[in-house]
């Protein structure tokens, strides 16, 4: 693997501290600390740290782009990849769902998508890693699940519930019901008959889900829960280790993560909508009021970098706290120290935006993900 060794010069340079116009040099995948030799001018555009995507599900439209036409998946995770690192973002958590739902998130697509993730980790310069979002009442698949994760090479399970309760204690067939189940590929029926079944051992789920989580620990799984609704939903999830909160539909739910010291993960697409397309609390509302440890693309890439800079056009916050809800946030989150802030001995992850706050180059590693435009004419040029 190739790195670059160069001195960025001219640039304003998101530092800790807040920006700064200084040089960013760049030797063996890392920030050095002193000159390297080679300079390129990027007068007129800004370094900032690379964007850590916490949490993110729009690689799906790569991997099958219609309805039965899945790719083969290797090419699916490297277009997944060029869209991930146009967006500035050097490592990008994918988060591939495990559910009743079918389709793409059926065990044998999950097990597809893990098994690329491993056959294209040499070949892609973004740092790719696997998340699985495990749905809790597919009781059946519990026993196995443990062998599963340790062979997909997965260090980071979530959890949730979007069974719809509500409408099967009542007998009643779900909304979009026998959409969903073409979808899936089942029979409409059949397909009603499994949630209802499913909903009927919901009972046992507490239990089980304890010792799931258990063994999770013991094996190092991060683990974190999706869509809490209370205070009561949060408090279980921390006592099973369960210490992030993802995109909590509640200010409830959100005050009682922040609280017991666990860490809450927001949607970028929330933030940039100004609220949630469900209803759900808004999570400018939950910034403000310093809930928020992270936010993640959750299903558009462009949308973290997109509701950093809003944030800090805002006058809610500065550059420097705004993006660090992209940046060493999301890197605490995932427990990564190596990464998060351009500091002499970290990784050389970084992303350049232009005056126009376009992502002209992402850098991962020390090695160029994705460059367009005339900053090219800039690297291809340097002395």
């Amino acid at each position: 693997m190739t790195m670059i060794e160069i001195d960025l010069t001219g640039a304003e340079v998101l530092l800790p501290s807040g920006l700064e116009i200084t040089a960013l040099s760049i030797a063996d995948g890392r920030v050095a600390d002193a000159p390297v030799g080679r300079a390129v001018d990027l007068t007129g555009y800004r370094i900032l740290p690379g964007i850590i995507d916490v949490h993110g599900d729009g690689f799906e439209r790569h991997m099958a782009p219609r309805r039965g036409a899945m790719k083969q998946m290797n090419e699916g995770i490297a277009a997944a990849e060029a869209e991930i690192a146009a967006n500035g973002i050097t490592t990008a958590v994918l988060a591939q769902f495990v559910s009743w739902e079918g389709g793409l998130r059926d065990l044998h697509f999950a097990d597809q998508v893990f098994s690329a993730l491993i056959a294209t980790r040499c070949d892609v310069v973004t740092d790719l890693r696997p998340q699985l979002r495990f749905e809790t009442h597919m009781l059946d698949l519990y026993e196995l699940l443990p062998e599963r994760i340790a062979d997909w090479d997965v260090a980071y399970v979530v959890f949730n519930d979007h069974l719809p309760h509500d409408r099967l204690a009542e007998g009643r067939k779900p909304a979009r019901l026998t959409g969903q189940a073409l979808k899936a590929g089942r029979n409409p029926d059949l397909h009603f008959q499994m949630l209802l079944d499913m909903h009927a051992r919901r009972h046992e789920v507490p239990a089980a889900l304890d010792d799931l989580c258990a063994q999770m620990n013991a094996a190092g799984v991060q683990l974190g829960s999706h869509d809490d609704t209370s205070a009561d939903e949060r408090a279980k999830w921390h006592a099973r280790g369960a210490h992030v909160a993802e995109f909590p539909e509640t200010l409830e739910a959100a005050e009682a993560a922040h609280g017991a010291g666990d860490l809450v993960v927001l949607g970028s697409p929330n933030v940039v909508r100004g609220g949630s397309h469900k209803g759900n609390v808004s999570a400018l509302d939950l910034i403000a009021m310093g809930l928020c440890d992270a936010i993640a693309s959750d299903y558009h890439y462009p949308s973290p970098r997109r509701a950093a800079l809003m944030l800090a056009k805002s006058g809610l916050m500065g550059l420097e706290d705004a993006w660090s809800l992209v940046s060493s946030g999301p890197a605490a989150v995932l427990g990564l120290t190596d990464r998060g802030s351009l500091e002499p001995g970290k990784r050389a992850d970084l992303v350049i935006l232009d005056d126009h706050d376009r992502v002209a180059a992402t850098i991962s590693g020390g090695r160029v993900s994705y460059m367009a435009g005339d900053i090219a004419q800039r690297f291809v040029t340097a002395a």
